[in-house]
């Protein structure tokens, strides 16, 4: 099979690039990184060992970052709907809430759950007051933003709906959107309802006893 990719379940950005995977049936093989076999190809391929990685045995490409291989699924093996828009306009603006999903909802969860995993006396008390700062902050922005739509952009399910998955998904559980939200808290509901999602949420479970600080019994 031409396309290796390597991941792990529980990984937020991982989800990220299954997504699409799973939105246009592409055929690959999986090669979980708890594998002690997979990891050590995973390194070797990538030395960073940071993952998804997408290999195309086809093109000998090695590809890291999950919005990167998105984009080069949607190139070289598209869907029957694109991942990203031909309106350059709305292009960018896929790129633009790919971009505030990763780095200001997922890097600020990212904070928080980081920190639970520090000793007592690393912990850094004023970056996690910060990370839900940035979360209210992000939340506000984005219910006025998802007033009367059903995806981030346009009206198709985009790279951005892929990024937002799993950030909303996880955000939700550290810093709660809650009833101030309910555009936020109707979007993340409908995520979590499409089938791709749904999919790779449902292969995650397993893990969730690893939640730093414990997952909700919930979703």
């Amino acid at each position: 099979m031409a396309l290796a990719f390597y991941y792990h379940p529980f990984s937020s950005y991982c989800w990220k690039a299954l997504i699409p995977l799973y939105e246009a049936g592409t055929a690959f093989t999986p090669r979980r990184v708890d594998d002690p076999e997979a990891g050590a190809e995973l390194k070797r391929r990538w030395p960073i060992a940071r993952f998804p990685v997408l290999v195309d045995e086809a093109s000998g490409l090695t590809l890291p970052e999950a919005s990167v291989i998105i984009e080069y699924l949607d190139t070289h093996y598209p869907g029957a709907r694109p991942m990203l828009p031909a309106d350059p306009q709305l292009r960018l603006e896929v790129r633009l809430l790919d971009r505030f999903f990763d780095n200001y909802i997922h890097g600020s969860l990212q904070k928080i759950t980081g920190d639970r995993l520090r000793a007592a006396d690393k912990r850094d008390a004023h970056g996690v007051a910060e990370a839900h700062t940035m979360l209210d902050k992000c939340y506000a922005w984005l219910d006025e933003r998802m007033q009367g739509k059903e995806w981030a952009v346009g009206n198709d399910f985009s790279l951005a709906d892929c990024a937002a998955a799993p950030a909303l998904f996880y955000s939700d559980w550290v810093h709660p959107i809650g009833d101030a939200h309910p555009n936020v808290a109707a979007y993340r509901a409908r995520l979590l309802a499409r089938p791709s999602v749904k999919r790779a949420i449902d292969a995650a479970r397993p893990f969730r006893a690893f939640f730093p600080g414990g997952a909700p019994d919930r979703d």
